[in-house]
């Protein structure tokens, strides 16, 4: 039995990934490191509370007296870093926390997985030899795009918000660790998530929740600024491909193929929400979309060519945006009706 160290578990993406990873195997034990911040929520893993092969820890990755514990307890063969402060808004308002978490915390969890790993620099501990850090980053880190062209692999990073910024070097810092020492390590970089369990200030859940509610949905400025949607499984299989059978040293881009304007995505959800959820007034939820002040800094366009991992590791996404959005509109109805 071999052990993984998950970090921010308890977010997003990861609370979507660790029960699809204990499912597929059975072989291995997770350990969830996260902090419980507003972005980190139990609720979303109350399927495996009582697995035998998870065991969750409340902990700050800065920590490094905790880190190191653990590590000497669980002699971890594998971390999947998914931990760091990940809302653009709040990332301008207090961007010390982004820099905080994003960078000391990811050199923290990767030096004491160096340390645990790796004899000398460029000489892995025998018992080691396989053991890998998988970071997760995102496609922020390389800016805007204008009308046309997609982010690669080489394109030159260029963040415009603290966030994506304490993400790039993060990207910086785990790409360094291979170049200096040698570390098995791998980074993912990939496009806007959505799916279940996601936190209720993104965009999608906003855009439903507000709806239901009867409330003004918010699109900021005059909803162009264009994303490449990625269903959260999908990525989830993306890391797992890449984890297993990724090239050491490299990174992997992972998107959807799905680029949806913001006003398009609320469109959608309403017109979808008129035939799931019709209002009492019979009146479409389309009447609820409104323009507010476009948030600074606001990237016009993302939008990835995940060549690379479809070519070379076989992987693509088995939902498109329509498919995608419906199973997500269904799993928050059902949240927000039961709240």
């Amino acid at each position: 039995m071999k052990s993984i160290l998950i970090t921010g578990g308890a977010g997003f993406i990861g609370s979507n990934f660790i029960p699809y990873f204990l499912d597929k195997y059975p072989e291995t034990d997770i350990v969830n490191i996260d902090k419980l911040t507003y972005a980190g929520n139990l609720e979303n893993l109350r399927e495996i509370n009582d697995h035998k092969r998870y065991t969750f820890i409340e902990g700050d990755i800065c920590n490094r007296i905790l880190i190191e514990s653990l590590f000497e307890k669980h002699d971890f063969s594998g971390v999947i870093h998914f931990a760091a402060e990940s809302h653009v808004d709040n990332s301008i308002e207090s961007p010390d926390e982004f820099i905080k978490t994003n960078v000391f915390g990811t050199f923290t969890v990767l030096d004491v997985a160096k340390n645990q790993w790796m004899q000398s620099p460029h000489q892995i501990k025998k018992e080691h030899k396989d053991s890998l850090f998988h970071h997760i980053s995102t496609d922020e880190v390389y800016g805007t795009l204008g009308e046309e062209g997609l982010f690669t692999e080489n394109t030159p990073y260029a963040p415009n918000s603290p966030y994506s910024a304490s993400k790039a070097s993060s990207d910086f810092i785990v790409r360094s660790y291979f170049q200096t020492y040698g570390m098995n390590v791998i980074t993912t970089n990939c496009s806007n998530n959505y799916g279940p369990k996601q936190h209720d200030e993104k965009l999608i859940p906003t855009i439903i929740r507000n709806a239901i509610a009867e409330k003004p949905i918010p699109i900021y400025g005059d909803g162009k600024n264009i994303r490449d949607w990625l269903y959260v499984l999908d990525h989830c299989k993306g890391i797992d491909l890449v984890f297993h059978k990724g090239k050491l040293g490299e990174t992997y881009n992972i998107g959807g193929r799905n680029e949806r304007n913001n006003l398009y995505i609320a469109e959608t959800i309403c017109l979808m929400l008129d035939k799931l959820a019709p209002r009492k007034s019979s009146k479409s939820y389309l009447e609820l979309i409104t323009f507010v002040k476009d948030r600074p800094g606001h990237d016009y366009r993302y939008a990835i060519d995940a060549s690379k991992i479809e070519n070379e590791l076989y992987w693509e996404a088995d939902e498109n945006f329509e498919s995608g959005i419906k199973k997500t509109i269904t799993w928050y109805l059902n949240k927000y009706s039961a709240t």
